[in-house]
């Protein structure tokens, strides 16, 4: 996927930006074992599919349960900040892809139904709105996407996927 063209609306540059770095995540793990997914190049590193199974979760979380106010359905320990980085090592990676690029059909789904990006969230005790949720994850799969890069070179060389 190109990078997101200069023209459109705030939402849809927004978008724009997310789905090209959506797509990068799910580059980084094209081709990959299983043995792979599960590698880290440092013990406190994240491995490529806990990235995976971290950005499903966060997703999950800000799109259907903060913005959308409904309950959160993934499986796992909710008040364990760091739940969908251990508990990826059991899951088979198609699984993780699988229920990632579900999440995100699911938020651009209720990114096309608000009103505004100024249509605050539902859920009571999360007061922001769709343009700081928008935001917050385009920074947050840029910044996973970009340790992705540097984690599959180091396992096969693979750059610029």
């Amino acid at each position: 996927m190109a990078q997101p063209g200069r023209r459109g609306d705030e939402r849809a540059q927004l978008l724009g930006f997310l789905d090209y770095y959506r797509s990068q995540i799910i580059d980084k793990v094209e081709g990959i074992t299983e043995e792979q997914a599960r590698w880290k190049p440092a013990e406190t590193a994240n491995s490529l599919g806990a990235i995976v199974n971290h950005l499903a979760r966060v997703e999950h979380w800000w799109f259907h349960a903060v913005f959308a106010g409904k309950p959160f359905e993934l499986p796992g320990d909710v008040d364990d900040p760091d739940y969908d980085f251990h508990s990826a090592d059991a899951l088979p990676l198609a699984e993780m892809v699988e229920r990632y690029q579900a999440e995100c059909e699911r938020s651009r789904g209720i990114v096309a139904a608000a009103p505004s990006l100024d249509a605050m969230s539902a859920n009571p005790d999360r007061e922001v709105n769709l343009r700081w949720i928008l935001l917050h994850m385009l920074e947050e799969t840029a910044r996973h996407a970009g340790h992705m890069d540097i984690t599959r070179e180091l396992i096969d060389g693979t750059v610029e996927r």
